[in-house]
């Protein structure tokens, strides 16, 4: 966007420029326009940093920073032609098309140089990435609410929420979207899914186990049940058949003497007598 668009948009998306090897933040000197490193101080203006477009706006100064000869750089107007405009990548900063190299820190004071490492490597005071702040900032509601959540008026002393949201929603919003490494919470998760998965199984064998036994004492009852029915079956019929007449018959068998029309009758005793044995069908 614009420059001219700028003002409130470089409140809300100040950073410092912290570099990675010496921990000192980029300064810029508002009297001879020249850039230190110094210790970071986010109450300073002239240490807060904005992306305007592909320019790096500084707030003490109301200037950009530029590139002055082959591997020198200093601040100059932003609504000039002699401001630079910046790649950054992997938090390395170089002027676009050129070969100048990368803007590294050389001691107290920075310059160009086709270096990379540590030196070359620039974050903001939460340690991340001066290109972050850039990818941000074209989207400026979005970096207002997420990456900065307070702005400094140094004019009052004290400090403003950006875009008047509550602070409690907006460290809702950076809690949401937090960008730390989530391996640690993904290992728990998995852990805890691995240990439910076992107690699960053995809650289930339990309950077949338990099911296998009461099925069998079951059937042990059953069968039991139905051999009482059938030993009780046997004892009726064996008892009829004690009292059945063939066996009497078999048991109490007749006189083979007896003769036709002959009444026998048997005593308690077990004797059996003719009840006419005094007659004989000879002298009836």
């Amino acid at each position: 966007w614009p420059l001219s668009h700028a003002g409130f948009f470089a409140d809300a998306a100040a950073f410092l420029m912290k570099n990675a090897k010496v921990r000192l933040c980029l300064q810029a000197s508002p009297t001879y326009g020249n850039l230190l490193l110094e210790d970071c101080d986010p109450l300073l203006d002239s240490q807060d940093w904005s992306w305007q477009g592909d320019a790096l706006m500084n707030h003490g100064t109301q200037s950009c920073l530029s590139v002055v000869g082959t591997n020198s750089v200093q601040m100059s107007p932003c609504d000039g032609a002699g401001y630079a405009s910046w790649d950054c990548s992997d938090s390395l900063l170089s002027p676009q098309g050129s070969s100048q190299g990368y803007l590294l820190a050389n001691k107290r004071r920075v310059a160009l140089s086709n270096a990379r490492g540590l030196k070359a490597q620039w974050e903001d005071a939460a340690g991340e990435s001066v290109c972050k702040e850039k990818a941000a900032a074209a989207d400026p509601y979005f970096l207002a609410a997420l990456t900065s959540t307070r702005v400094y008026d140094h004019t009052a002393g004290n400090v403003t929420l950006a875009l008047g949201i509550a602070q409690e929603e907006l460290e809702e919003l950076l809690w949401f979207f937090r960008r730390e490494d989530p391996s640690a919470w993904n290992y728990s998760v998995l852990a805890l899914s691995l240990v439910a998965m076992i107690l699960g199984l053995f809650l289930l064998a339990i309950n077949v186990m338990r099911n296998r036994k009461r099925k069998s004492l079951k059937y042990r009852e059953a069968g039991q049940t139905v051999q009482q029915a059938e030993l009780e079956t046997k004892q009726a019929l064996m008892s009829v058949q004690e009292y059945s007449p063939a066996q009497l018959q078999t048991q109490e068998p007749m006189p083979q003497d007896q003769g036709a029309g002959e009444v026998l009758v048997q005593w308690k005793d077990g004797t059996i007598t003719s009840l006419y044995s005094g007659r004989s069908e000879d002298t009836m």
